[in-house]
């Protein structure tokens, strides 16, 4: 039976990483993910004062800031450089962390980032006291950003787009020089788990802070634990200026890379086991266990890892708003399918390294499936999967079309990949590891 080692988790490793570098003193970090994405959140952090030191084990020391992240000489007006590549969440997280600190900063990318929305989070900035222009595009990086710190008060911001706005403010709200409150709008949240993995960050480096919801004309505080989901209006965030306390810190395993192998478990011919995941992760894409066994496949958690073993999946009705990035995994194991699968409430998909909704339609289309797709998702008619013949797919530059086109494999299909080097945006070593699972 094929075991794989699941890599260190993206998200947390951004966050971690961000964490250690605002401490006030000496961090370790183990099991950090090396991948394109946190290297640019790493050398980001590094431009504005941060210390990296790797280790013999691994592992990483990380010299902080102490809350006093360092931006370029505002006299000439010398930005100092952010180059966040194509990492949208370096981008969001760090616009907000260099926002809060002193200087000149030009935050830029490349590939589709320009393109990108991030205006929400500028309009949230813009009452703290930070000045901010955009260069090319209105709404989208780059940007050119002057600042004297964060004055605190009151923040809102919505979630419609992505919490990664919201995580970025929380990130930078205890660099602030006064108490701020965070307040969320607009109609819905998406992809709530990640904000719990930053208030995880958050408390794991001693930053306090309070959540609070609404009771009629009241607010009460809760345990930030419960809450599984938001609603815009009825929960703010209260922080207080404090410093990030420098520790040790190991960074768990990633469920949205483990997804391709689990999903190659449930639609293979053999049982695949996954090591190095925590079975009580915040990471929201610890759902594809259960949307797995929804469609039929058997789960087996055990001391060993997580084990899927092939079932007869049938089609589903998936609200994936909570686990966007499982989108492409879903979507291919749903061609394995009996069935209609529809996948919704997910529309932020088209502001990702792709239109991940398109792409991801192309690519089922080209393994035989009917694919629907509507504003906020799509909906996936299987058909007899061409088996035995090659077959061309894009990964329109996204690592996780990349990833989950190898799951196709799996039914003796020769993936013709375009790209397949944009896995090392999250997971350098994919293709070395799948290649124990191919038939």
């Amino acid at each position: 039976m094929p075991t794989v080692a699941a890599p260190p988790s993206k998200s947390v490793s951004h966050r971690a990483v961000i964490a250690a570098s605002l401490a006030a003193g000496t961090s370790r970090v183990s099991g950090l993910l090396d991948s394109q994405d946190i290297t640019r959140t790493r050398d980001c952090m590094a431009a504005m004062g941060a210390d990296f030191h790797p280790q013999s084990d691994g592992s990483v020391i990380v010299s902080g800031t102490a809350g006093h992240p360092q931006g370029g000489d505002v006299e000439h007006d010398e930005p100092q450089i952010l180059d966040v590549g194509e990492s949208g969440t370096t981008c969001r997280l760090l616009t907000a962390v260099a926002a809060a600190g002193r200087g000149v900063f030009e935050i830029r990318g490349e590939g589709r980032m320009h393109d990108r929305p991030i205006g929400e989070l500028v309009n949230a900035l813009l009452p703290l006291g930070v000045e901010i222009l955009y260069l090319e595009k209105s709404g989208c990086p780059p940007l050119h950003m002057a600042s004297n710190g964060l004055s605190g008060g009151t923040a809102s911001i919505s979630l419609e787009d992505s919490s990664q706005y919201l995580s970025g403010l929380l990130l930078a709200a205890p660099l602030a020089a006064a108490p701020l409150t965070v307040e969320i709008t607009g109609n819905k949240t998406v992809s709530w788990p990640y904000v719990a993995i930053t208030l995880s960050t958050l408390a794991d480096f001693s930053v306090p802070f309070a959540v609070e919801t609404r009771d009629g004309d009241a607010w009460e505080r809760v345990d930030w634990r419960t809450l599984t989901d938001v609603i815009p209006g009825q929960v703010r965030f209260a922080m207080r200026p404090a410093l990030y306390k420098p520790r040790d810190y190991a960074v768990e395993g990633d469920w949205s890379s483990a997804s391709y192998f689990l999903a190659a478990g449930a639609v293979g011919k053999a049982p695949v086991t996954v090591t190095g995941l925590r079975p009580d992760s915040l990471q929201g894409d610890r759902a594809i266990c259960d949307i797995l066994a929804r469609m039929g496949a058997r789960i087996e958690a055990g001391p060993d890892g997580i084990t899927v073993l092939p079932g007869s999946l049938t089609g589903q009705d998936l609200d994936m708003g909570r686990c966007p990035d499982l989108v492409p995994t879903v979507a291919t194991a749903a061609c394995f399918a009996k069935g209609e699968t529809t996948i919704r409430n997910v529309a932020h998909l088209r502001l990702k390294e792709s239109d991940r909704i398109e792409a991801v339609a192309e690519n089922c289309t080209q393994a035989g499936a009917v694919v629907t797709t509507t504003p906020d998702g799509m909906r996936i008619k299987p058909r007899p999967l061409p088996t035995g013949e090659r077959v061309e797919f894009s990964a329109f530059g996204d690592h996780r079309l990349a990833m989950s086109a190898a799951i196709f494999e799996m039914a003796g299909i020769e993936v013709a990949l375009d790209n397949p080097a944009c896995v090392a945006k999250s997971f350098p070593t994919f293709w070395e590891k799948w290649r124990t699972l191919r038939p």
